[in-house]
């Protein structure tokens, strides 16, 4: 059986990453194998930098010997290679699924390009029909955001970890937010952003620059480009 998440990632890592750049590493279960990919290509003697978008990202990088490097510590990147829990057909995505969004968010607005990976099942007409859209806030104050939150149409739900309200790498709470459809993700996104509270939205529109899509056939479709 084809690993989908597999063949994916490393067609993008095959693809798009070049000796001496600056490489973003996405975080989540199919990025994983672009990290994996690219601990190979170190190995082999390519020279890399790498910012990683979570805290999860950087420690596997490590146990791969990939040198992690601070966004700071960069005027740019070269290409971000980052998974996605939602794709619709305008390539406008949701992310942040596995808790890293607000670091996504930035690294991926240093990028000069964003490669977005994903099986087939990510796939959507509308954004919003499957995975719900997380919204990263303060924890100060998060129940008045929540309420906020609420009145956009959505149900509101804190992320919760071993019993307890998960905490982003940032050091805030999650909120996990199902529209039973988002018909107009930018208006959407700006009613979230001026929400008190509110660090920023799970909604990555007008980010990537090409999707790659693995399908069970063991083909991978590309958009954009």
């Amino acid at each position: 059986m084809i690993d989908l998440k597999k063949l994916v990632a490393e067609k993008a890592a095959d693809e798009y990453i070049k000796d001496g750049m600056v490489v973003g590493l996405g975080t989540g279960s199919t990025a994983y194998y672009v990290i994996q990919r690219v601990g190979e290509f170190v190995r082999n003697g390519m020279r890399l930098k790498c910012v990683a978008t979570s805290e999860q990202t950087e420690r596997i990088a490590k146990e791969c010997g990939i040198t992690i490097v601070g966004l700071d510590d960069v005027e740019y990147i070269d290409v971000t290679i980052d998974g996605a829990d939602e794709i619709d057909p305008q390539m406008q995505l949701i992310k942040g699924l596995g808790g890293a969004l607000v670091r996504e968010k930035i690294v991926a607005s240093a990028s000069r390009s964003e490669v977005i990976i994903a099986d087939d099942s990510k796939k959507v007409e509308m954004l919003g029909t499957k995975a719900p859209l997380p919204v990263e806030v303060l924890r100060f104050g998060h129940t008045v955001s929540r309420k906020a939150l609420e009145k956009q149409g959505c149900t509101a739900v804190l992320r919760m970890k071993d019993g307890k309200p998960f905490i982003s790498d940032s050091g805030n709470y999650i909120y996990d937010c199902r529209f039973e459809k988002i018909d107009n993700p930018f208006f959407l996104e700006t009613r979230i952003n001026v929400i008190p509270g509110v660090v920023d939205n799970g909604l990555f529109l007008n980010t990537a620059t090409t999707v790659l899509i693995s399908s069970a056939d063991g083909t991978v479709t590309k958009l954009g480009e």
